[in-house]
């Protein structure tokens, strides 16, 4: 709960209103009491044997100021509490959305969209639960039980303790539902998230599970999946069996007035107590219990609100992306890896890159191959500093990166994906998010040299103004790339990555494709990611990286020639580009 309290109090704002919902919380339960106290001796006035007009005018206006009092104050607790919920849900994602922009972008891509996700929707939402729930349930959860059983004991001790025989009871009951609660709802948490991510498969593999396993292997899953949630409900349920059936027998304002009256009828006869007081435990001796029912439901947010807490400030604490104190600006676009060691979070013991010494000459191309796992990304993300080097040091245009700006430095870098990504908006805002001020006619411009000009004005409804949905799932992935690239041209930075931009791409539109690269790369210091060692014979050098270390560079020609690592690769990829579909011998088509 600390952790919860430390994120309310870091929104000054909102604390300040909580505060004041918690002070009309509390009134709020004082005054009900203070009603109920009023219509107690009311009603015993106007029973009595000689009842007094004004008397009984009093408790009247005394129990409606009591009662709309508490209404009143309750009502505008309620509202302010949930104001400030929602400003504190503002204020957090504000924050996290800041927090990630400062991370380094490696970090970002290892918590992955999932996570990030349940934090900045999911446990947020848990932290507005708790907030907008708890701070009004002060008054009738907290300050009315108390104010009734100090009334109680006030005017009539005997009463008090009629009614507190019930509350061991009710504590007893919350126990029991309370017990292993924490191994419970982690085993739940764990099979929820097993059949979300069960139907994800099913439903976005649907294509495949259709033609290959007619849904049996992915359907099989997704019954194991919903076989577990279903065992661990029936398992929490089995535990909380018998304490609910206690809870529905006692924790209920019937059996507290079924006391209040055996006790009280016979005390009132023997005279110990007058009508008024036996009146008076009637009304407000069930407030107590009743608060109990409220506090297990508002135990469970409080107990969501926690574990969202805690993954919520994980994220705001993460350490950002250290920018220079005196930052310089790269003159050129040159790059060099001056004995480059990295090690991934956690990886100490297995470096994933190991003293790298690698020159890329200004206006030269770069081609890194190897196999999966032998550090090419790790050595492209460097240069924009998804992450920070462990040893030695990367320099772009004759300055260390962690001496560059972050803006300044991504500005200088284009980067093209294996898999384009476009975000919700229209053709032309996402080639403008390289630069939002350009004009309509440079963006254009881009989407021409991108050879994605002839298919947004000819193929898409709206042309330039046609919204891409997330993902950019309307498009073609031939169609995405080419915006993507687009994008890459209107930044005009002098360093172009790229990953395979045509790996999955058809040979008519990969031809296109290749065309808009050439456009996109003319000048420039370009480092590409080679899968298709066909797309990188040109390259002024190519290295050959394995387990993150520098294994062979040189031209192709060189590599092919010295019969080594690469050479290997080559006659690879030249034995599975000459393989027919019917596993016949064919001649590679080379262009």
């Amino acid at each position: 709960m600390n952790t919860v309290l430390a994120l309310v109090k870091a929104a000054p704002k909102v604390r300040r209103v909580l505060q004041q919902a918690a002070i009309l919380s509390l009134l709020s339960g004082i005054c009900s009491v203070v009603g109920f106290v009023c219509i107690a001796y009311g009603t015993g006035e106007l029973l009595a044997a000689d009842p007094s007009g004004a008397a009984v005018t009093r408790w009247t206006l005394g129990a409606l100021a009591g009662l709309v009092g508490g209404f009143g104050a309750r009502w505008l607790s309620e509202h302010l509490a949930h104001e400030a919920s929602y400003e504190l849900e503002v204020v957090l994602r504000r924050n996290l959305a800041d927090s990630l922009a400062r991370m380094p972008l490696g970090e970002v891509q290892r918590l992955g969209a999932g996570r990030i996700k349940k934090i900045v929707q999911d446990d947020v939402k848990a932290l507005h639960n708790v907030v907008a729930d708890a701070l009004p349930f002060l008054g009738s959860g907290v300050a009315q039980p108390i104010a009734a059983l100090l009334a109680l004991g006030i005017v009539q001790w005997r009463m008090l303790l009629a009614v507190l025989l019930i509350i061991p009871v009710a504590f007893v009951c919350f126990s029991l539902m309370a017990r292993d609660y924490g191994a419970q709802r982690e085993r739940y948490n764990t099979a929820n998230e097993n059949v979300n991510a069960a139907v994800v498969e099913f439903v976005q593999g649907m294509p495949v599970v259709r033609t290959f396993d007619d849904g049996r292997a992915s359907f099989g899953r997704f019954a194991t999946a919903v076989e577990e949630f279903t065992q661990a409900v029936g398992a929490w349920m089995a535990t909380t069996r018998s304490s609910g059936l206690l809870h529905r027998l006692f924790i209920v304002p019937l059996p507290t007035l079924l006391i209040v009256a055996a006790t009280g009828v016979p005390m009132l006869e023997a005279g110990w107590i007058s009508l008024t007081d036996l009146l008076l435990a009637l009304l407000i001796g069930t407030l107590p219990i009743e608060a109990v029912s409220p506090l297990m439901h508002l135990t469970n947010h409080i107990n969501d609100a926690k574990a969202g807490a805690v993954r919520v400030q994980d994220l705001l604490d993460a350490p950002p992306l250290p920018e220079p104190d005196e930052p310089r600006v790269p003159d050129g676009a040159a790059i060099t890896f001056d004995n480059v060691t990295f090690h991934y979070p956690g990886r100490e013991d297995s470096p994933a890159l190991d003293g790298i010494d690698l020159a890329i000459p200004e206006g030269t191309v770069c081609a890194l191959v190897g196999a999966s796992g032998s550090g090419k990304s790790t050595l492209a993300r460097l240069i924009p500093r998804f992450h920070d080097v462990t040893a030695g040091a990367v320099h772009v245009g004759g300055v260390d990166v962690r001496d560059i700006g972050s803006a300044v430095l991504l500005r200088h870098v284009a980067l093209v994906f294996q898999e384009p990504f476009l975000v919700t908006g229209t053709v032309a805002e996402n080639i403008r998010l390289a630069r939002p001020d350009a004009t309509d006619a440079e963006v254009r411009a881009a989407a021409e040299a991108a050879a994605a000009h002839d298919f947004i004005v000819r193929d898409l409804p709206d042309g330039y103004d046609t919204q891409v949905r997330e993902r950019g799932t309307r498009l073609s992935g031939g169609q995405r790339q080419r915006i993507t690239i687009a994008r890459a041209i209107l930044s005009d930075a002098p360093i172009v990555i790229l990953d395979e931009a045509t790996a999955f791409t058809d040979p008519e539109t990969e031809a296109t494709i290749q065309q808009a690269i050439a456009r996109l790369t003319r000048g420039r210091t370009v480092l590409v990611i080679a899968h298709r060692l066909s797309t990188i014979t040109d390259a002024d050098q190519i290295v050959v990286l394995d387990h993150g270390r520098i294994a062979e560079r040189g031209r192709h020609a060189d590599l092919v020639a010295a019969g080594g690592r690469y050479a290997h690769l080559w006659e690879s990829h030249q034995r599975a580009a000459a393989w027919g579909m019917t596993g016949h011998r064919t001649q590679e088509v080379t262009s």
